[in-house]
């Protein structure tokens, strides 16, 4: 073997690990940046509850006046849980941050603050929140992901599905601002 045979083979060893390193660091790199982008949802997920009355988080009831004056705050949460839904469709979580975050949801939903939101906002609008009502008639069970993107909700359309991620200002309720006013 020669001096030069012998350079060819360790530049030809060194390319590979190089591109092995780089594949790595790819690999990496988009682990820390999916992270990031789910950590950023639950950032938004934690903003909207805190302007929620305590007493919806540890599960009494809200009277009319409470609910009335927290429906944008629910409304908000469930968009952002639809949101979430369509996310894990798209593969854009992690199987294990959508485990977490369905687990979340099926508990939030089981409140009874949650649940008189969730009737009041998902019977006013039929083509709003698909996603969100498929999670609840499967019983949050399974994964998103595996589904087929066109909901099986008899009133959902594959055009209409935009409109549950990007409500019109009219389908949606006035936002408070993260410290609760209007």
């Amino acid at each position: 073997m020669t001096f030069l045979d012998v350079m060819t083979l360790i530049a030809s060893v060194a390319t590979a690990v190089g591109v092995m390193v780089a594949g790595y660091q790819i690999r990496l790199s988009r682990k820390q940046s999916t992270t990031q982008f789910e950590d950023s949802l639950t950032t938004e997920y934690r903003g909207l509850v805190r302007t929620l009355p305590v007493k919806a988080m540890l599960g009494s009831k809200l009277s009319e006046s409470e609910l009335e004056a927290t429906l944008s705050v629910f409304y908000c949460y469930f968009d952002l849980c639809n949101e979430q839904i369509f996310l894990r469709q798209q593969n854009r979580v992690t199987l294990e941050t959508w485990k977490n975050w369905c687990d979340g949801i099926r508990s939030n939903l089981s409140l009874p603050a949650f649940g008189q939101a969730w009737d009041r906002v998902k019977g006013s609008n039929g083509k709003n929140f698909c996603e969100l009502k498929q999670l609840e008639m499967d019983k949050f069970k399974g994964d998103p992901r595996k589904k087929s993107p066109s909901s099986q909700l008899p009133e959902s359309r594959p055009d209409e599905r935009i409109v549950d991620r990007n409500p019109t200002p009219e389908d949606r309720p006035e936002t408070p601002k993260r410290d609760g006013r209007r």
